[in-house]
């Protein structure tokens, strides 16, 4: 059974006061990363949440309608060294965003934000802070890799690229018989649970998407073979 959530018990609040992005992006979003993000509008909400049950990472908007985002920020890394804290906000400018990491954001991402960027970000605070599973993670095996959670796809020089619910159900059946040829239609069967109703040409999209996704991010070429009419050959 497919893991629901990146990593265990891990907990992250979204301080975000615009309802749609919050709502009906960023938080349905993130779960097709695997990451279950708890909403709120506003820093007096985050303080409740912190005396009942307090969060490993905070993603917090500068621009609060009861809190400079910036003192928060300052005041939640003196509370809590540990703590991770993500400054989502528009403001791109140096200046502001130079404020933001002195004042102890562990990363200061601008809108809109790039989601599989703001994944990865998560799933590099989740290790800094213990998060990950230990039996079985490794920083870089020289070789193309998922990591422990099986969330992120390693190259070979230790990029991690996030992946989504897909592109994770995409993934591990060729990285499970690396060097050996994967059918079309074992791909589709991890891909979905009704293989009649999925369009084969839908696969071509998603073997595409992904093989720009990884080369964009890490600069590497992902090294999967096609053999027509057939399937994949990946060579981790």
């Amino acid at each position: 059974m497919e893991s629901r959530s990146a990593y265990d018990n891990l907990r992250i609040a979204l301080v975000e006061d615009d309802d749609v992005l919050r709502d009906s992006v960023l938080v349905p979003r993130m779960l097709g990363y695997g990451f279950d993000l708890v909403g709120m509008r506003s820093a007096r909400e985050l303080h409740e949440l912190l005396q009942t049950d307090p969060p490993d990472i905070v993603i917090l908007d500068i621009g609060l309608p009861d809190a400079d985002g910036f003192q928060l920020a300052a005041s939640l890394r003196d509370s809590d060294p540990r703590l991770g804290i993500v400054m989502l906000t528009g403001r791109a400018e140096n200046d502001a965003r130079i404020r933001g990491l002195v004042e102890g954001a562990d990363a200061y991402l601008s809108k809109p934000v790039d989601l599989g960027l703001l994944a990865a970000t998560l799933h590099s605070l989740a290790r800094r802070i213990g998060r990950h599973s230990n039996a079985g993670f490794r920083r870089s095996s020289g070789k193309w890799h998922l990591d422990a959670e099986g969330w992120c796809l390693v190259t070979p020089a230790g990029t991690s690229i996030a992946l989504s619910k897909t592109e994770r159900r995409l993934v591990k059946p060729l990285m499970s018989a690396a060097g050996r040829l994967v059918t079309r239609a074992q791909i589709i069967d991890a891909l979905t649970s009704d293989a009649h109703e999925f369009d084969p040409h839908r696969l071509d999209s998603l073997i595409h998407r992904l093989r720009r996704k990884v080369s964009g991010a890490s600069g590497e070429a992902l090294p999967l073979t096609a053999v027509h009419g057939e399937g994949y050959v990946l060579k981790a």
